[in-house]
């Protein structure tokens, strides 16, 4: 089964500097036997998260987003930054993971990028950082704050665009070697 990458872009305008660099990020996962993707969540018109007890009550867009979750073997985070941290979307849809089996994203590789917050960006990271703990998937070491001047039109800046690149190969390479090694059996 190839490796299949998923970038979650947090912010919900469609074509955004979060999704230019979510496609950027995502670049330095290409290589052979992976496939990459992009999860816009303008895409899925998400409902708050409410922890109610009848989750059939959910609209199937919840379900779509869920299903998407399931069949990523790494993901990597992408949040624009909103006063001083991740926007509220992309926080939502993370507390729908709550519904999902833990064995869905726990254990995975995931990467962590934050779009446009000058020196509040690094608050970002580090919130991704205890939330990546708290679901128990492994952090890849490079992290990207990108800050808003960093991006136009026509892309990011090349150090920059290198950085994500970065990010994008380790949580491939982790993620293979995570799902591509034998299993340890102790007796």
């Amino acid at each position: 089964m190839p490796t299949h990458i998923v970038a979650i872009n947090g912010s919900l305008r469609a074509h955004s500097r979060t999704e230019l660099v979510a496609h950027t990020v995502l670049r330095g996962a290409i290589h052979a036997d992976v496939t990459t993707e992009v999860l816009n969540l303008y895409s899925f018109d998400l409902p708050l998260f409410d922890n109610r007890t009848d989750v059939g009550t959910y609209p199937p867009s919840v379900w779509r987003f869920l299903e998407q979750i399931q069949v990523a073997s790494g993901f990597i985070f992408v949040t624009p930054v909103y006063h001083g941290t991740m926007s509220g979307a992309f926080k939502n849809a993370l507390d729908f993971l709550h519904l999902a089996e833990p064995n869905v994203y726990q254990g995975k590789v995931v990467g962590l990028v934050s779009v446009a917050g000058g020196a509040m960006s690094v608050n970002t990271i580090n919130t991704l950082d205890y939330i990546a703990r708290a679901l128990n998937l492994w952090r890849a070491p490079t992290t990207v704050a990108v800050s808003g001047d960093a991006i136009t039109p026509d892309g990011c800046d090349p150090h920059i665009a290198r950085r994500l690149c970065t990010l994008g190969r380790e949580v491939r390479q982790a993620t293979q070697v995570l799902f591509d090694a034998p299993v340890l059996q102790y007796h």
